[in-house]
């Protein structure tokens, strides 16, 4: 993955640090209608993660919201999101967070174990 799919305005990446360590992170990135089944307003979650030592603290929550925040804030509508069925905990996570199943797009489209959700933005264009 490029990093300047990240860039602002059309994307970001987050790091959140506890006792000046990083131990969450998570990205969006932009997407317009394609024939890999991306809408036009769309921003695709990206590498959301905790480190072990940390998790059950809420962070991923936390940074959820404020990459859902800064999508909004840049005129995304909807936040989709690829993860697979080896993960219970994220579907949880995102299950929690209001997030719904939608057509699978991408790389993922024919992966039986793939998850594909999302979720309109609050304060979206």
């Amino acid at each position: 993955m490029d990093p300047a799919h990240f860039d602002p305005p059309r994307g970001r990446f987050l790091i959140g640090y506890l006792d000046g360590g990083p131990v969450v992170t998570g990205g969006w990135r932009a997407r317009e209608t394609s024939p890999e089944g991306f809408s036009d307003g769309d921003a695709e979650l990206k590498r959301m993660y905790v480190v072990p030592q940390a998790r059950g603290r809420g962070l991923a929550r936390r940074i959820l919201a404020e990459l859902e925040a800064t999508a909004a804030a840049e005129g995304r509508i909807r936040m989709v999101l690829e993860t697979g069925t080896l993960q219970p905990e994220a579907i949880a996570l995102y299950s929690s967070c209001g997030y719904t199943p939608i057509p699978k797009f991408g790389l993922y489209r024919e992966d039986p174990l793939s998850v594909c959700l999302g979720k309109p933005l609050v304060g979206g264009a």
